[in-house]
């Protein structure tokens, strides 16, 4: 039997973690062939260069596509959107994949569902369903839509689904794949390497072995112009604190040239001796520095799924979360640098948080690839009132 080809698109940093053992799954199974497309700001120097850390993996790469453009506000990130969609076009014309997989919720990966769904190649969408602020939701919601089979994180997530008409035959509660990365990580959780001297970054030499927190602060596309002032409240908060501190550049997001600035402007203003910065890490590498944290602080999504599996404590700042399951590990402040500074303290001295499964158990990938081996894959649909 003629393998089915698998095309999934990753366009962003994040996107690697989320599906990175789900790839390893696609490219092992013998009735499967891989065809990955990286694409967006995972090909960009100044967000990390994921495509590197992808490669050094071992995984092929049978098409790039450079599709952002400058600007960093809404309309910059519509035109991406719509230049997305010309290259993947392009892309999918050339591949002819048997389906295309659209991961999550980021801006470009509507691009991908409308390149696919206007040629009739079944499209595959991972982790809808949830509930979150931003521009993500439109988009989430939207790939639901436009997609043929649904890959979700949680029982959660595939009750919306559900309710949202979309076939019980075709929605499958495979969890996250990023959990199971999580699990390695569970399972082994020593931190084996220094994290300053094998990626660099930019900062003092903080003392970390004693202590550390861990920040990762993306813009609200939805609130884009505060996005300097967001940060800068977490900034000061840090700072007072005076706790090592590793911080991470914020994805390419409507306002996040807004978030920035200020961590530039602060870096040289206040030459903060408890802060190092970092553009990227391998994903293996970054979950082993949040499970050996004493809390992760801002308001990206892994402090929702891996550090509720992992028992990591979490202070979420503002509404980029809002609406998303969370755990016990999870408190959540508005941007106030005395809440930051109190939620903080109360994270570090919990010793009770009791890690949880809500995105899953750790098998995601080896489910996802079954579930494109075995299921009927058609590029229309009868919507189910």
């Amino acid at each position: 039997m003629t393998p089915r080809k698998i095309c999934v698109v990753v366009t962003a940093r994040p996107s690697y973690s989320r599906v990175k053992s789900a790839l390893t799954s696609i490219k092992n199974h013998p009735e499967l062939e891989l065809q990955l497309v990286i694409a967006g700001s995972a090909l960009l120097g100044r967000y990390g260069n994921a495509v590197d850390f992808i490669e050094k993996d071992g995984f092929e790469i049978a098409e790039k596509v450079f599709m952002i453009l400058e600007g960093e506000n809404p309309t910059a990130m519509a035109k991406t959107t719509g230049l997305g969609v010309i290259e993947l076009s392009n892309v999918f014309h050339k591949l002819q994949p048997t389906a295309v997989i659209t991961i999550a919720d980021r801006f470009e990966t509507i691009a991908t569902s409308i390149a696919a769904s206007y040629q009739n190649i079944p499209l595959v969408h991972l982790q809808g369903g949830e509930v979150t602020g931003n521009i993500d939701e439109k988009v989430r919601h939207a790939n639901t839509k436009l997609a043929d089979i649904h890959l979700v994180a949680s029982k959660d997530a595939k009750n919306r689904v559900l309710k949202m008409g979309e076939n019980p035959a075709k929605v499958f509660n495979t969890g996250c794949p990023s959990i199971d990365l999580a699990k390695e990580i569970q399972d082994s959780p020593a931190l084996d390497f220094d994290p300053i001297a094998k990626y660099g970054g930019v900062g003092t030499d903080i003392d970390w072995k004693s202590g550390y927190i861990v920040v990762m602060q993306h813009p609200v596309t939805t609130e884009y112009p505060s996005a300097r002032k967001d940060v800068e409240e977490t900034l000061k908060a840090i700072h007072e604190l005076n706790i090592p501190t590793f911080w991470f550049w914020p994805n390419v997001d409507s306002g996040s040239d807004g978030t920035s600035r200020g961590i530039r402007s602060f870096r040289e203003t206040q030459q903060p001796e408890n802060i190092h910065f970092f553009k990227n890490m391998e994903p293996n590498d970054f979950l082993r520095l949040l499970k050996n944290s004493q809390c992760l602080v801002g308001n990206s999504s892994v402090g929702i799924r891996e550090c509720a599996f992992l028992g990591v404590p979490v202070v979420n700042i503002g509404t980029r979360q809002h609406g998303r399951h969370r755990g016990n590990n999870v408190t959540d402040v508005i941007y106030d640098k005395n809440q930051i500074i109190a939620a903080i303290q109360e994270r570090i001295k919990n010793t009770t948080i009791i890690p949880e499964n809500i995105y899953g158990a750790g098998d995601s990938g080896k489910k996802i690839a079954t579930v494109l081996a075995e299921t009927e894959l058609t590029f229309h649909k009868t919507i189910v009132y």
